[in-house]
């Protein structure tokens, strides 16, 4: 069945394959980006089936605007994927204040502010399903990765808990966990570097960059087989609440469970019975 999706960041990386697939599937396609005609030429031009549109996923105002010509195209939102991002890498003292809240504002309320604009019309159809693109790092803590993992632990916390204020409409949500793809997250355009220097950790930060630099365009996930496996999530009656992508991913993900059970099973003994003492013990 052809659907409305609602694209974030088309203009390359996974954004690009999502939209392709997406058209090569016969569904019509919200293909939005800070820069239109490169979301145009990346998709090889315009199409019956294709809206372009700007979209600043920072600017509240602008997402309100793509989401009005969307509906004004197609009449209806079936799927939003929230998929824009950047990266902002280095050690917690080297980024500063404002590349922290950069990242935030991106990465978190970047999404939150176009699920805002588009969840009015999912709750006038009484349907939709609300599809955003967190990392394994929202998952799990990595060295260099604080900012990032910041704002993507954001991400799982306000999506997990999201499903069950829209649920009562008929609206789904999914939490998208992908493990290293071979998209452009690692470009220069998408990559910030840390912009203090401390000494303590310059040498840690040359290292550690270069090793970052060293696996662009040398990651095992191949992007067009994620954005293949996107698709058969978004035409699931019930989609899963999470969604891990790439064998790492799941290899970290499970390690991650196991390590939390462990941390539970250490803490009973000290954290187990903190309640007054008037109330029963189960």
């Amino acid at each position: 069945m052809s659907k409305v999706l609602f694209l974030t960041g088309a203009g390359r990386g996974l954004g690009t394959d999502i939209a392709r697939a997406a058209l090569a599937a016969g569904h019509r396609v919200v293909a939005t980006g800070r820069r239109p005609a490169g979301v145009i030429e990346a998709l090889g031009g315009e199409q019956d089936n294709l809206l372009v549109t700007a979209l600043d996923i920072t600017d509240p105002d602008s997402a309100q605007a793509a989401v009005g010509a969307a509906v004004a195209k197609f009449g209806r939102i079936d799927v939003l994927v929230n998929n824009a991002a950047n990266f902002h890498a280095g050690y917690f003292e080297e980024i500063s204040p404002a590349q922290m809240r950069r990242q935030i504002e991106t990465n978190l309320f970047g999404p939150m502010n176009v699920t805002r604009a588009v969840l009015p019309v999912m709750r006038e159809q009484r349907s939709g399903h609300v599809l955003t693109i967190s990392s394994i790092a929202g998952l799990i803590g990595q060295e260099f990765c604080v900012a990032y993992a910041a704002a993507k632990f954001g991400v799982e916390g306000w999506m997990e808990s999201l499903r069950f204020d829209v649920a009562p409409y008929g609206i789904r949500t999914t939490i998208v966990e992908p493990g290293f793809f071979r998209t452009e997250l690692l470009v220069d355009a998408s990559t910030t570097w840390a912009e203090l220097s401390v000494d303590d950790y310059a040498e840690r930060t040359a290292e550690t960059k270069a090793v970052w630099q060293g696996m662009n365009g040398r990651q095992a996930g191949d992007p067009a087989k994620l954005a293949a496996a996107l698709l058969k999530v978004t035409a699931m009656e019930e989609p899963p609440v999470r969604f891990v992508a790439g064998a790492d991913a799941i290899q970290g993900a499970e390690s991650k469970a196991r390590e939390l059970l462990a941390q539970v099973d250490a803490s009973r003994e000290l954290g187990g019975d903190l309640a007054h003492d008037d109330v029963p013990t189960a």
